[in-house]
């Protein structure tokens, strides 16, 4: 038979049952606005009865078997996935606003509309070809639309920057959290390693640190095996064993040991950085093109994974894209301007700094020229030709070589009768000489031609319409330009047309009233023309259907970015309602908890003061 005393056992287990079960709901509702914080629920089970017992097992009271939280792996990996998935929607989608920004071209501003009035004062020109008020603005219109080109361009390239500064902070918080894990996976395997705590708190820090992770990168987590406890709750699957994080396949934490991830910008002249997992060899793996999800990938994919060391630009990403975009815009406007522009009459043409192998195929240096031919005029003083050469560009044609060679320099000084006269000094040979030194390239009139008013020209021979089917070389060489730069990140007026709008010309012959370049600068916006992405890929089409094709691509991503976040934000918001509902403190029901148990521990003292009245009256019976 049982004593009074194990009556009196079985009464205070039923107390401390009840007290840790208020502790444990009283745990709950401090934590409840904790972020992290998993609830916690308090597991019990009858003791080992009394076997010896008559007439027969009797019960031995309560014991807390364990306390263990309310958690389901399977959810919270679901909730880490599109938490993970949302963070790269959300700082898409910010970026990208921010870049639409740049091209406000929808409210009738920006470099559509400078490009616009651009051509309608070449217009203007043309109906008052030596008008100095119109060459002033024109003057004052192409330096906003230069000023424009460029500036967008510093924007797009500053937010690439910016990118790159936020990935540098970015890897080195996936670092510290890293590392954190695997300080907390030696304090869980410590705590936990007799068999009899569950490190309940610690786990919850994890998990924490787990979700901060993923939505930095797109980090795996993989641990040996995970179990159930369906008798306590079929919302109970918990990871045990070995907890190792995946990045790009490499381990950064495996159990208790950290690998960082290396982060780099000395090989890239233009500061980008690119990151890595070296390996214990020394060897180091790339780690940007394995690099999909999180804020960390959204970066990749604006910024650009693939760095070339040689230029220092990656050859990806949203951001590079646009860059590359507004450079072949701007390059073309260039070189096409510049062409055109060489057709004007002048005393002497200087190139660009092009700084190509001299006798190398000029259509296989990275100058955009093409096969074709173009002519060199000679004017004079009263505007009328007086000789005029035919300069053929092949695939062997090189810039400098001897007189009668296949060059540039072979053909200008080759001594051949160009008016068919008889006259062997009235030829371009005898007008034009040739040079080529640091890099540059000049055309000038010889001897006292200049100063007798001499002039001329250079005009590519091209059917009408098809200003792309030219040999672009002076506008390539940049002879007698109009702009200067040969991108979007240096275009500018040149400097002497900046300095005095008035030696703006809108003539081919150098005679009052005759407006050819400026006509033909008109005809520009409406012609095909070729744009070139560094030297592999062209698109032929208008000035302005390209920039229309560029602004469009912008806002296209723009939109698709805000639709993706919206719907990874809808996602998002179920999977975490899921997971709350799991794992979170509702606090009705804890406070149904804390009256349950409330009420188990008065009944328990009831039992315990019923066995103290006994053993009163048993005391009492023996006196």
């Amino acid at each position: 038979m049982a004593s009074l005393f194990n009556s009196l056992n079985v009464g205070y287990s039923g107390l401390t049952a009840s007290q840790v079960g208020i502790n444990t709901t009283g745990q709950n509702i401090a934590n409840a606005e904790t972020p992290g914080y998993t609830r916690q629920r308090v597991v019990n089970a009858a003791s080992t009865p009394l076997s010896n017992a008559t007439p027969g097992a009797q019960g031995s009271g309560v014991s807390v078997t364990e306390i263990t939280r309310v958690f389901d792996a399977f959810v919270y990996n679901r909730y880490s996935d599109s938490s993970q998935s949302k963070e790269y929607s959300d700082f898409m989608r910010q970026s990208l606003e921010e870049l639409s920004t740049y091209f406000p071209d929808i409210e009738g501003v920006g470099i559509k509309a400078d490009l616009q009035n651009y051509y309608n004062t070449w217009q203007t020109l043309v109906d008052n070809p030596d008008s100095i008020a119109v060459k002033t603005d024109l003057a004052q219109q192409s330096k906003t639309l230069a000023t424009h080109i460029s500036q967008t361009r510093d924007q797009v390239f500053a937010l690439q920057s910016t990118l790159d500064d936020q990935l540098n902070v970015a890897v080195d918080e996936v670092n510290r959290l890293a590392k954190s894990i695997t300080d907390l996976n030696r304090s869980i395997t410590e705590t936990e390693s007799g068999g009899l705590n569950n490190a309940n708190d610690l786990r919850d820090q994890r998990d924490l640190l787990q979700l901060s992770l993923s939505k930095l990168i797109n980090a795996e987590v993989f641990v040996d095996a995970i179990e159930s406890n369906t008798a306590v709750s079929s919302s109970i699957n918990e990871a045990q064993g070995n907890y190792t994080i995946h990045v790009g396949g490499y381990n950064i934490v495996d159990g208790t040991t950290f690998h960082p991830i290396g982060i780099d910008s000395s090989n890239n002249k233009n500061g980008f950085s690119e990151i890595y997992y070296q390996r214990q060899d020394g060897e180091k793996i790339p780690l940007e093109s394995r690099i999909k999800g999180g804020k960390v990938g959204a970066i990749f994919d604006l910024r650009g994974s693939d760095v070339r060391t040689d230029s220092g630009t990656p050859d990806d990403g949203i951001l590079q894209e646009t860059i590359n975009d507004l450079d072949a815009f701007a390059a073309s406007l260039i070189e096409y301007t510049n062409t055109i522009y060489a057709q004007g009459a002048t005393g002497s043409m200087l190139s660009n700094e092009v700084n190509v192998n001299a006798t190398q195929e000029l259509v296989n240096t990275d100058l955009n020229i093409n096969t074709g031919t173009f002519d060199i005029n000679i004017y004079d003083i009263d505007g009328a030709v007086v000789s005029t050469r035919s300069i053929n560009i092949d695939e062997f044609t090189s810039l400098t070589g001897v007189a009668g060679s296949n060059s540039i320099e072979g053909q200008v000084s080759d001594n051949i009768d160009d008016n068919g006269d008889n006259n062997s000094a009235n030829d371009i040979d005898d007008f034009i000489q040739f040079a080529y030194a640091g890099g540059k390239m000049s055309l000038s009139l010889k001897g006292n031609f200049e100063n007798e008013g001499y002039t001329f020209s250079l005009s590519d021979q091209k059917p009408s319409g098809e200003l792309s089917s030219g040999t672009n070389f002076s506008g390539a060489m940049g002879l007698n330009r109009f702009f200067d730069g040969d991108d979007a990140s240096n275009i500018k007026v040149s400097s002497k047309f900046a300095d005095d709008p008035s030696t703006i010309n809108a003539f081919k012959a150098p005679i009052s009233g005759d407006n050819g370049v400026a006509l033909d600068m008109v005809q520009m916006q409406f012609e095909d023309i070729t744009f070139r992405y560094d030297n592999t890929q062209t698109q032929t089409d208008t000035i302005y259907a390209f920039y229309d094709t560029l602004a469009t691509n912008v806002g296209v991503k723009t939109n698709a970015a805000v639709l993706f976040n919206d719907t990874m934000t809808a996602q998002y918001n179920a999977v975490e309602l899921e997971y709350s509902s799991i794992s979170k403190v509702s606090i009705d029901e804890e406070l149904t908890n804390l009256i349950k148990y409330q009420t188990a521990y008065g009944a328990s003292a009831k039992v315990i003061s019923t066995i103290d009245q006994m053993l009163n009256t048993l005391l009492g019976i023996k006196q």
